[in-house]
This record gives structure tokens, C-alpha cells and sequence, in this order.
């Protein structure tokens, strides 16, 4: 049975003592708003004449005129004149003033009683003090039941979930990461026979750290370790132990880690672990309070002995940020990095979540997995959700593969463009695509195989044409680079054959951007140029990114940027002449696509190679317009 708790939800009597302190502090505002003015003589009544304000000099000259008088301790004074009209004066108490007022024939009274809301406002602000002073000194205790009380209180709700029970999850709802799984199985192994361990005296990892990019499962694989082992799972977030109270994620810390060992063996899962993980530096400013919570981190993993069965999983996309404090043995042992799933992984993972969508019995999940190179689990999950979202707009009664098709267009390229396009445009357009489309089929020995090229607008392109890898690359040779950065560069090649050099536009830029892209990291780190050699002219920066000649003299970084130009200018040439010895047969593909606007990979090689072809295809975008 699963079911949400906050872990610092705890029975005593804090709320009471704060419920008070609110209740009295409402009635005080209410008594001030409401009854400030206690004058009786004030009424809601048309009738009533409005009191008029006596000086202490008015009332000894006018004493005669006086009917009522009554007195109270403040020395306020109110009554009514013998004409009827009502009084307020301030006196000072003086026995014969009051004797001639009363020889008068006036009613004079003394009041020296306070009136309910008199003796209100004077004990409540003291009340108040003392209830408040009690639920400090309670939070202070911690409210009873441990310390961080004061910092619970003070922000309310305690935001950090965790998930109780015994999870459903195991190793067969989580696909594509098999050898990841395998490292887990250890894991699970322990907390089912511990005894086969101890007697080896083995031990198992007390802390395990998975990394890799959003989306690739972490989070259900650690759910699945728990559900496997029939254990319970408490879930966590890094950024629920930080706050703007000071300590208050120490006392986090150590309470779910309490609650841990209440409930050994089990798994312990911290997401995001890099938001108190984070490396500490001697110039880290007002940052003591995370220090502080990583330090109380490093203790509470620490103290594990190998008899409790907790297993504390972390996630991070940032392994690199962590503190070295945390990754040492005796903590997270043990580091496992998830990469994205590759065609097999991203098949499996496509067939898992399609037994959630009505799927048509035609649907290749073979080609879908080949078009989605690069995607994560979560992005394949959310591309057959767009899929069926899709079909329901079309009014389809199963998912197509056509409605995974455009699905996968839009999430790559964005969806379809309703704009207004000059006809120049789309036949330069047209052209543009012809080009690429041409020159990889000439080059589809060694480029992937073309899928489908179109000149219908997504996004920011005008058109496309997209590959479908056969398999995953992990590498490329020589002419698969030359091959590449000509068709690449075949759509502005076609520009100018068909429409002059004065005719060629800036539609060209994503491709000569991929091409310099392309070009620059096959010189400067893949060792292809015979100028620049063997030698790395690139270094990994502080961000695992890659900046280019970081470490190059200015004379190696001039011969960088000619190596780039000659290789484009090789490769454009190349285009170009392919494109002018065979201007038929790429006008013919134009032709072809100004008629239908998209034209499939069969139809594409049937109208370059002159016969009719049966490969098939999926996808990878290499040119765009």
C-alpha cells in the first residue's frame, strides 16, 4: 500500500498554542476596529441628536443647564442638557462643582467599573505575549519530539514528500538501460540474502550515484530496485533540504534519515542531489547553510553500519558538481552512468509505453526507434503521446504510423507553418531541397539513407530533407565526413546552378552552420587533418563543454580556419558540380516536389536512379532550409 506523508508530521501541541495566539490576536484588532468608541450616547438613531463637545469652562458656566451627568474614572463626563441635547466633557473630579450641579436639580453619577472590553484590552496584549512565548519555547524543544521544530513552524508545511509502502515498480517497467539494470541486481541481491554476503564478508554499496541526461529513468530505475526487492521507498528531492531558515535542512537531513532507519531495510532516493551536493569552496559567500546540510549529509552516510539495509540512491544530471567528499567509498560507492538508450534500447522502450496507446497493427516500431536517434525514454514516452494526440485531431481510430511521423517532425522542427509565401520562395525552396535530396542518394553507400524530403514550413525551415540512420554510429570515416559536409552544402549549390550567384539567399545558414560544425570538430579533435595532425587543439572547460582552440597558439588557430574554408570549399564544389552535370534529374526532383511538397525516400531514389526501390527508411534531419 503507497501513500504521501510529510516527514516532519508529527503530533503534539504546537498548532494549539498558534491557533490561540491567532484567535486572540483577531479579537484585539476586532476590539480596536469595532468597539473603540464606547460611547453610549452615540446611537443609530435619526432621531438622536449629535453630541456636542463641553470644555471643563463650559461646564462651570452652563452647570444650571445640565440634566444628567455621569462620570467615569477617566474623567469623562457625558450626560444630557436640559433641552435634550447629549453631552461629552472632559472634568477633573471636584466635590463642589458636583454638589452645584446637583443642588441644580441635575443626576449626577460616579461609574468606576470597567466595561468587558476594557478589561479585554487590557489582558489580552499580555496573554498574547505569554501563549507566544510558549510556542517559542515549544518549537525550541522541537515541539516534543526531536529538535528543528522552531525552523518547521516558521515555514509552515513542510514541502518535502516522501512515498511510504511498498512501491509496484520493478526491473520489467523500465527498458533500454539493460546493463544498468544489471549493475542494480547486486542491490536487490543483498536486500533479499543478506546472509550470502556477510558470509564473505562482502559489503554491500551503502550509497549509489546515477547520472545521465534528463529523461534517460533514473528515477524509475531506483523505484524499480525497491519494488524488485519488495522493500519500502522513501523518495526526496535535493532542493526540499534547503530553505531560507538556517539549519533547516540539517534538521531534514536528519530526519528522513530517522525515518530510514525505522524502516530498514529499504531505499532511500534523492533526485537532484546536485542542490546540496554542490563542491564547497573557500570562496563560497552566504552559502553556509547548504555547507552545512552537505556536512550533515557526509555524517549521516557515514554512521550507516553494514547490518542496517539502507541503500541510499542519488540522482544528478551534474555529476562533475559534486562535492569529492561525497563520492568517496563508504558513501556512493558506486557510480553508474545512464546513456541515452541506442536502437535496441530505444525499441524496447517504444514497445513498453505503446502498450498504453491503440496502436495500428502496420506501425514499424523498428523504423520509429531508427527516426529517434538522440531521444531519451521520457522523449520517446511524450512522442507517442503527441502521436495518439494527434490521431484523436485527425479523427483516426488507432495510432498510424503517419500520426508518429508527424509527431516526431513536430517535436524535432516544430509544427507545420501556415504562412503566406511568395512563389519565387517555394520554388527557390524547392530547388534548395532538390539539391540535398540529390546529392545523398549519390552518396547513400555511405550516408544514411534519405527517408523523405518536403518543402512544407516547420518551425524556422522552410523545408527539409531527413536521413534515417540503419544503426547507431559511434563514429565516422573520413568519406563519411567529406560525403556529409557536400550534402550539407548541396542545397546552396543548387541555389546558385538554377538561380545564379545574385540569386542565392540566406535560407542556407542552418546548413553551413552543421557543415562548419561538422568540419571543425573532425580537424581539431578527431586528428583528419594532415596540416594540423594528431593534436587536440581543444580543451574540456569547467562545464564539460567543448571550447574551441582553448589551447591553440594564434598561428595554429589560423591554420584551423583555413583547414574549415578549404574543406567547405572542396566540399561546395563537389555539390556544385554534381548538381550542374545532372540539372535534369534535380529538376525533375523540384518538379516533383512543388507538385506534392513532400516526396518519400522510394519516390526520391525511383526519380534519381530511374527504377523503383523498395528501401526502407527512417530518420535523422542532416538538412534543412
Amino acid at each position: 500500500m503507497k501513500k504521501e506523508n510529510s516527514i516532519f508530521k508529527k503530533k503534539d501541541g504546537s498548532k494549539f498554542y498558534l491557533i490561540a495566539f491567532t484567535t486572540l490576536f483577531l479579537l484585539l484588532i476586532a476590539r480596536i476596529i469595532f468597539f473603540g468608541n464606547t460611547n453610549p450616547l452615540v446611537l443609530n438613531n435619526p432621531e438622536q441628536k449629535a453630541p456636542i463637545e463641553l470644555s471643563f469652562s463650559d461646564v462651570l458656566r452652563r452647570a444650571n443647564d445640565i440634566k444628567t451627568m455621569e462620570i467615569k474614572k477617566d474623567d469623562v463626563a457625558t450626560g444630557v442638557l436640559k433641552d435634550g441635547t447629549p453631552y461629552k466633557a472632559t472634568i477633573t473630579y471636584n466635590p463642589e462643582l458636583l454638589e452645584k450641579i446637583s443642588k441644580n436639580g441635575a443626576t449626577v453619577s460616579i461609574n468606576n467599573k470597567d466595561s468587558m472590553w476594557d478589561g479585554i484590552a487590557r489582558w489580552l496584549p499580555i496573554l498574547l505575549s505569554f501563549l507566544f512565548i510558549i510556542w517559542i519555547l515549544r518549537m525550541l524543544r522541537g515541539g516534543g519530539n526531536g529538535g528543528g521544530g522552531i525552523t518547521r513552524s516558521l515555514i509552515g508545511q513542510n514541502p518535502t514528500k516522501i512515498t511510504t509502502g511498498k512501491t509496484k515498480t520493478t526491473f520489467k517497467d523500465v527498458a533500454g538501460i539493460d546493463a544498468e539494470k544489471q549493475e542494480l541486481m547486486e542491490v536487490v541481491d543483498f536486500l533479499k540474502n543478506k546472509e550470502k554476503f556477510k558470509a564473505l564478508g562482502a559489503r554491500v554499496p551503502r550509497g549509489i550515484l546515477l547520472s545521465g541526461e534528463p529523461g534517460t529513468g533514473k528515477t524509475l530505475l531506483a523505484r524499480a530496485v525497491a519494488g524488485e526487492a519488495n522493500v519500502p521507498f522513501f523518495a526526496t528531492s535535493g532542493s526540499d533540504f534547503s530553505g531560507i531558515i538556517v539549519g533547516l535542512g540539517v534538521a531534514k537531513i536528519k530526519e528522513i534519515f530517522e525515518l530510514a532507519k525505522r524502516n530498514a531495510p529499504c531505499i532511500l532516493f534523492m533526485d537532484e542531489i546536485d542542490a546540496i551536493g554542490q563542491s564547497r569552496s573557500k570562496h563560497t559567500i552566504n552559502d553556509n547553510d547548504r555547507e552545512q546540510t552537505l556536512n550533515q549529509l557526509l555524517i549521516e552516510m557515514d554512521g550507516f553500519s553494514n547490518e542496517t539495509g539502507i541503500i541510499v540512491i542519488a540522482a544528478t544530471n551534474r555529476p562533475d558538481m559534486l562535492d569529492a567528499a561525497l563520492l568517496r567509498p563508504g558513501r556512493f560507492d558506486r557510480q553508474i552512468h545512464i546513456e541515452l538508450p541506442n536502437l535496441e534500447g530505444r525499441k524496447d522502450i517504444l514497445n513498453l509505453h505503446a502498450q498504453k496507446y491503440k496502436l495500428d497493427e502496420h506501425v514499424n516500431m523498428l523504423d520509429v526507434a531508427r527516426g529517434t536517434t538522440g531521444f531519451s525514454g521520457a522523449d520517446l514516452e511524450n512522442l507517442l503521446n503527441e502521436a495518439a494526440l494527434r490521431a484523436v485531431h485527425v479523427g483516426h481510430k488507432t495510432v498510424e504510423q503517419s500520426d508518429i511521423e508527424e509527431a516526431r517532425d513536430k517535436i524535432l522542427m516544430g509544427p507545420v507553418k501556415n504562412r503566406k509565401m511568395r512563389p519565387e520562395d517555394i520554388k527557390l525552396t524547392a530547388y534548395h531541397e532538390a539539391g540535398h535530396a540529390f546529392v545523398g542518394v549519390h552518396y547513400s553507400n555511405v550516408t544514411d539513407p534519405i527517408h523523405k524530403a518536403t518543402i512544407v514550413p516547420r518551425g524556422r525551415a522552410l523545408g527539409m530533407v531527413q536521413h534515417l540512420p540503419v544503426d547507431d554510429k559511434v563514429s565516422m570515416t573520413m568519406e563519411e565526413v567529406r560525403a556529409n559536409l557536400s550534402v550539407d552544402l548541396a542545397g546552396r549549390a543548387a541555389e546558385e546552378v538554377f538561380f545564379g550567384k545574385n540569386k542565392i539567399t540566406t535560407g542556407a545558414a542552418s546548413d553551413i552552420e552543421m557543415a562548419t560544425h561538422l568540419a571543425r570538430r573532425s580537424i581539431t579533435m578527431a586528428g583528419l587533418s594532415d596540416k594540423i595532425g594528431l593534436v587536440a587543439v581543444n580543451q574540456v572547460n569547467a562545464f564539460g563543454q567543448k571550447i574551441s582552440l582553448e589551447n591553440a597558439s594564434e598561428k595554429t588557430a589560423e591554420i584551423v580556419d583555413s583547414e574549415i574554408r578549404n574543406w567547405l570549399d572542396n566540399a561546395y564544389k563537389d555539390a556544385k558540380n554534381l548538381v550542374s552535370k545532372n540539372k535534369v534529374v534535380v529538376e525533375k526532383l523540384a518538379k516533383a516536389l512543388l507538385d506534392k511538397e513532400t516526396l518519400s525516400g522510394d519516390e526520391i531514389r525511383e526519380i534519381v536512379l530511374g527504377k523503383k526501390t523498395t528501401k526502407k527508411t527512417s530518420k535523422k534531419t542532416n538538412a534543412k532550409k
